[in-house]
């Protein structure tokens, strides 16, 4: 059972919520799965973990994994891992992020692996968040959005992908803001990237455990996902 590094095509699309929910669901098919987030950054939380992200994935997993593991850097501005490494001089630790997915791995049958802005977010010069992707050896998972101007995002991201040779499991859609009617962005996506739109997902009032799961499991197509 292949990991899952789940992507996006832009800052705020959902990455976070789209993890969780598939945490859930994968987790009520009685798949061991983790989560990790390599980089987070924004503002520390003062109890738990630093990042409010982390702590919403690993809520959603049930798991009970170091947060050393599960998010091997912070740092303490809302910023790229390159531009944080300007600012405060902290340099990102790929190896350590590589060395924390190996660990995480032999822990849990499947990661699913949150990825930081968008897939072309600056890790390093010349070093982005399809490099690491790369590194891990992991197939991807792209979340876009429902408005208009998606197309152009999601049609890069996938071309992307292509470029570095990173397979694409699916795209799902977060139908959280007015745009495209969701069966046509459906239909001009896969004409236009030739992947697979896994599924769409509604805003989500409740981050509950049932509420997920149901979401989910109606409106994706998770067996793809794990076979």
């Amino acid at each position: 059972m292949k990991s899952l590094f789940i992507a996006g095509t832009d800052t705020d699309v959902g990455k976070t919520y789209i993890t969780a929910g598939l945490a859930v669901a994968l987790r009520k098919m009685n798949v061991d799965v983790g989560v990790m987030k390599p980089f987070a950054a924004g503002t520390a939380q003062k109890k738990g973990y630093k990042s409010e992200d982390v702590e919403i994935l690993s809520n959603a997993a049930q798991t009970f994994d170091s947060e050393n593991l599960v998010n091997p850097q912070f740092f303490p501005i809302p910023a790229s891992p390159y531009t944080a490494w300007k600012n405060l001089k902290i340099k990102p630790k790929i190896s350590t992020v590589l060395s924390s997915f190996k660990k995480l791995s032999k822990l849990h049958d499947l990661i699913l692996v949150e990825g930081m802005g968008g897939i072309m977010t600056p890790i390093l010069k010349n070093y982005y968040i399809t490099n690491l992707i790369k590194e891990m050896s992991i197939p991807t998972v792209i979340v876009t959005r429902s408005k208009i101007g998606t197309v152009n995002h999601t049609v890069m991201t996938t071309e992307m992908c292509k470029k570095y040779k990173i397979p694409i499991k699916g795209i799902i859609i977060n139908d959280f803001d007015t745009g495209y009617p969701v069966k046509e962005l459906t239909r001009d996506l896969q004409n236009l990237t030739g992947v697979k739109v896994l599924g769409s997902i509604p805003f989500i009032k409740d981050m509950g455990d049932s509420s997920l799961n149901n979401i989910f499991k109606k409106n994706i197509d998770l067996k793809s996902l794990v076979k």
